[in-house]
């Protein structure tokens, strides 16, 4: 389906391209999180931090941008560890927050941990909030609140490197705790529909080849599609899918979870993962650029990516162009320049 985009840059930008209203062919969905915060000059840290910046950022964002889905956060894979006790951190400059001290000692330890209350833990009340009065001031806009996987979330909890040992070393046991996390997702989620909200789903610490597809299939799929599914029941829809990394050898484990939606990462072979989803045109798949080459490449650069995902989907229904999160310092205008070269 075609969106219409009028993106205005703020008075404060008068470098910034302005863009009248054309009709998008090919949707365009760029993800916004750090970024925002560059956009009213402030560090990730700040505004991680406080509600009324938060807000501000992205509604700076979608202001100039006007991209859908709206997914309000900074530090999105940190919500749900730090509202089990995980401490994140002040990074230096305009680096990204992070929990970089585990409070598990082992997988067998999150089986001990009681679900949060998303009303009342750590920075999730605020989330909601944010993202409930983003709905308010733009009422025409798709918001989705990002909720993490329950092996992003031990990943967090746990370190990565122990994590990955246990899952090769106690696999069973590795999966009973992915398993124990999936009720405080779905009170998440259902903290979300209560406001009238709609959620995204992110695993991306699943992916290969950080985790092998059979271990995937093993440990992780069972709690996902648990948690998927239970989502779905909440929000009465299929829940997206949004995995980074080498992603095409689990596409199929993926579909499993009855996701309509799901995320062709830079990162894969995107051309074997189109070729495997192409006759499931009920499911959305987003092709996602190389974010470098949109924060950094030249505009000749950034058109031929554009242009190789446009031919790569050709023909193709239910696609849209993304990209992963874009970074910090990414100009303005070469988002904006993609964005109007794609509507043309």
């Amino acid at each position: 389906m075609s969106i219409f985009l009028c993106a205005e840059p703020p008075d404060t930008d008068t470098n910034a391209i302005q863009i009248s209203p054309v009709e998008i062919v090919m949707d365009i969905s760029p993800s916004v999180y750090e970024h925002a915060a560059f956009l009213i000059g402030r560090t990730p840290w700040e505004v991680s931090r406080d509600a009324d910046l938060v807000f501000e950022a992205h509604a700076a964002a979608y202001r100039r941008y006007r991209h859908t889905p709206i997914m309000p956060g900074i530090d999105i894979y940190n919500l749900e560890a730090e509202a089990y006790g995980g401490v994140v951190e002040k990074p230096g400059g305009v680096g990204i927050p992070a929990i970089s001290k585990p409070i598990c000692k082992s997988v067998s330890e999150l089986v001990d941990l009681k679900p949060f209350n998303p009303r009342t833990a750590g920075r999730i009340p605020m989330a909601i909030d944010v993202a409930a009065r983003l709905a308010r001031e733009f009422p025409e806009a798709e918001i989705r609140l990002p909720v993490s996987g329950p092996f992003s979330i031990a990943s967090n909890l746990v370190g990565f490197e122990t994590l990955l040992y246990d899952v090769a070393t106690q696999p069973e046991q590795a999966a009973r705790a992915l398993m124990h996390l999936v009720d405080g997702q779905v009170a998440f989620a259902e903290g979300i529909k209560e406001r009238g909200l709609d959620v995204a789903f992110f695993e991306s610490a699943a992916c290969p080849p950080l985790l092998s597809p059979a271990m995937f299939r093993r440990i992780e799929l069972p709690a996902l599609k648990a948690t998927m599914e239970r989502m779905a029941a909440v929000l009465g829809h299929p829940v997206p899918c949004i995995i980074g990394g080498n992603t095409t050898p689990i596409l199929d484990a993926m579909l499993e979870t009855g996701t309509k939606y799901v995320v062709a990462p830079y990162e894969t072979d995107q051309k074997a993962f189109i070729e495997k989803v192409w006759d499931r045109t009920d499911v959305r798949v987003r092709v996602n650029s190389d974010v470098e080459v949109i924060s950094r490449g030249t505009w000749e650069q950034i058109r031929a990516d554009a242009d190789r995902i446009i031919q790569l989907t050709a023909g193709r229904e239910n696609v849209c162009l993304g990209t992963g999160a874009l970074p910090y310092e990414t100009p303005p205008e070469n988002v904006l320049m993609v964005m109007e070269y794609v509507g043309r």
